[in-house]
């Protein structure tokens, strides 16, 4: 069931666990559903031995997306008409991820009540690896 203006308040916060423990298959799959295959991502030799990372990591994308359906798992799918934000750190193999939407504003706007969002996923450490914004239609 969708959000609706009557049960949310500004202060309000929903947190899920997108991820739990990553795996290097999960970032390979997200590398051929996105097209995205950057040897940082998909092999160890090259991200360890020539870049210098301790690992490959996880696509920016991939934890956006992962952001993207605790939102749309919260507020309804078709509801989302902004979703923004900056990766602040990298994701990688073994991560737990949990993503935390805040509401910031609840107002009417061009005859639609919305709400605005905000959003931040951190690691198992505390770590924000993502920080962004969302607005949702709400009913």
């Amino acid at each position: 069931m969708p959000l609706n203006a009557s049960s949310l308040r500004v202060g309000a916060r929903h947190s899920a666990e997108v991820v739990n423990n990553l795996t290097r298959s999960q970032i390979v799959q997200y590398a051929g559903a996105s097209g995205d295959f950057n040897p940082l991502h998909t092999d160890e030799v090259y991200a360890t031995q020539v870049a210098g990372y301790p690992s490959v990591f996880a696509h920016g994308m991939l934890t956006m997306g992962m952001t993207g359906r605790m939102l749309t798992d919260y507020v309804g799918d078709g509801r989302l008409t902004h979703f923004g934000g900056r990766f602040t750190a990298q994701v990688w193999p073994g991560d737990t991820l949990t993503a935390t939407a805040t509401a910031t504003a609840i107002e009417t706007r061009d005859g639609v009540v919305v709400a605005d969002f905000e959003v931040e996923t951190c690691n198992q450490d505390g770590v924000t690896v993502f920080y962004g914004s969302a607005t949702a239609r709400l009913d």
